[in-house]
């Protein structure tokens, strides 16, 4: 008989098991493992820390761009040996084809994939549609990516990954060349698309007011060699439906952003074994 920890659906949607990662002779991962139960609404993860930290590093690793020179990394249990269909990246460069509409961007993908999808043309041009009209793009479809501004552009690499339906959705600091109020709105939108389609996500930022308004836990990293020195959850307030400066203004938000910042500033100065804030951060060892 079958255990239920050794039964398919209870394998975690992504896995690290010490992972380390060097580039010549410079350690950027050190020893990272994580496990990431899969769950009918998805994990969403904000990852902040030093710059060179390894934050991106971990992403690549994820998308498959590139492989741990020890450990392993998995995905329903399966290792990770290249990019696939089931993770999406989203870049803070705009990366839309220059020569292709809204709509052809976000057709893109469907057209390769759409046996593989189970969709016939009909259903691909429906979701493409559908995805256009939940980032607010409808007026711009026929607009080709230099006709866009940054965040419309960004909007268009949202529905285009998430055409795929990927499981887990990557994004390395998407909206950090945004002005403040185009930012704003694209984090509403982010947390507002993570609660109805429900992939888990992983997003690097540089902002602890980002990275609390839309994680539902906060994992903070070492100086290079990186590693995950917290990973805060009871702290970080629900946000979906609230607007970011009307989340900001709220005494559990302000908590949070203390919370976080107070452990980034001692990870920063290398006090790890400084940071008591009761329940507030877990140990660590990162664990589901």
């Amino acid at each position: 008989m079958t255990t239920p920890a050794s039964s398919p659906t209870s394998l975690p949607i992504v896995e690290a098991r010490n992972v380390t990662v060097r580039f010549g002779s410079f350690t950027a991962l050190n020893d990272v493992s994580f496990s990431i139960p899969e769950s009918p609404k998805g994990e969403f993860i904000a990852i902040i820390g030093p710059s060179g930290c390894g934050k991106s590093t971990l992403l690549n690793l994820l998308a498959g761009f590139n492989r741990p020179t020890s450990g392993e990394l998995l995905v329903k249990g399966s290792p990770i040996d290249g990019p696939g269909r089931e993770r999406g990246m989203i870049f803070q460069q705009y990366s839309s084809f220059p020569h292709l509409t809204v709509f052809q961007n976000v057709m893109f993908g469907l057209k390769i994939n759409r046996v593989e999808l189970g969709l016939d043309r009909a259903a691909c041009k429906e979701r493409a549609a559908e995805l256009i009209r939940q980032v607010g793009l409808e007026a711009h479809r026929d607009k080709y990516p230099h006709q866009l501004s940054g965040g419309q552009q960004q909007r268009v690499a949202i529905a285009r990954s998430l055409a795929m339906e990927p499981r887990i959705l990557l994004l390395d600091e998407p909206f950090s060349a945004l002005d403040e109020p185009t930012r704003l709105e694209m984090q509403e939108l982010l947390v507002e698309l993570w609660y109805r389609t429900h992939p888990t996500i992983f997003c690097v930022t540089h902002s602890v007011s980002e990275a609390v308004y839309l994680g539902v836990r906060v994992w903070i990293f070492t100086q290079a060699p990186g590693q995950i020195a917290y990973d805060i959850r009871d702290a970080i307030p629900p946000t979906v439906g609230v607007p970011p400066l009307v989340a900001q203004e709220s005494a559990e938000f302000k908590e949070a952003v203390f919370v976080v910042t107070e452990a980034f500033r001692r990870v920063s100065s290398g006090k790890l074994a400084e940071m008591n804030l009761n329940s507030k951060i877990s140990d660590p060892q990162v664990k589901p």
